[in-house]
């Protein structure tokens, strides 16, 4: 006698099957650095992979300069850099020295100047970068510094000068120098900003 499910059609013989799963790919084995050319590329996939403190990074000078470039760029924008953790620089800003040797650029350099809006416009800008690259000698490390210059005609006025910045007060400074002849007042502002 046949025996009919409820829909009528005749209960199949066999015991149901698992769905197959489609095979899986043959993933490729691992260089050994026995291997030749593999050192380099398990170094690369290190590398690649960790982060490091980097501060000089050599390029490989085994291709020709033509096609160096594209290739360097790509390796230096894959650089990471490790945080230090370090919550105070290791030589606090001292503004007296500082004040003092920007004090000297300013007299050394504006001793013969007569004012003129002309030459000023271009001279604040290299005052700003000696003042800069002076400054960059002392060695105060992981410190951001902006250097202001103004020239101030001296014409019986009066003038506020003021400056807003997020401030720590442990470890951020600023100095100001001042040179004063009959037509002009010559002010340096250096703000040291310590950065974590």
């Amino acid at each position: 006698m046949d025996r009919r499910g409820r829909g009528g059609k005749p209960a199949s013989s066999s015991a149901p099957q698992p769905p197959q799963t489609p095979p899986q790919p043959r993933k490729d084995r691992r260089p050994s650095m026995f291997e030749k050319e593999a050192y380099a590329q398990i170094l690369r996939d290190r590398l690649r992979e960790s982060f490091h403190d980097v501060q000089y990074v050599e390029p490989p000078f085994d291709e020709s300069i033509a096609d160096l470039g594209k290739e360097w760029k790509s390796v230096l924008a894959k650089l990471k850099f490790a945080n230090s953790y370090r919550m105070e620089p290791l030589k606090k800003f001292q503004a007296h020295s500082v004040e003092t040797k920007v004090q000297q650029i300013l007299k050394e350099s504006l001793k013969d100047v007569k004012y003129d809006d002309k030459v000023f416009s271009h001279l604040s800008l290299e005052l700003a970068d000696r003042i800069l690259s002076a400054v960059k000698e002392f060695g105060y490390h992981r410190y951001k510094f902006v250097i202001k210059v103004l020239f101030i005609q001296k014409t019986g006025q009066a003038i506020n000068i003021a400056s807003r910045w997020i401030w720590d007060v442990a470890w951020d400074s600023w100095v100001g120098a001042k040179h004063e002849t009959e037509t002009y007042v010559a002010l340096a502002l250096v703000f040291a900003l310590y950065c974590e």
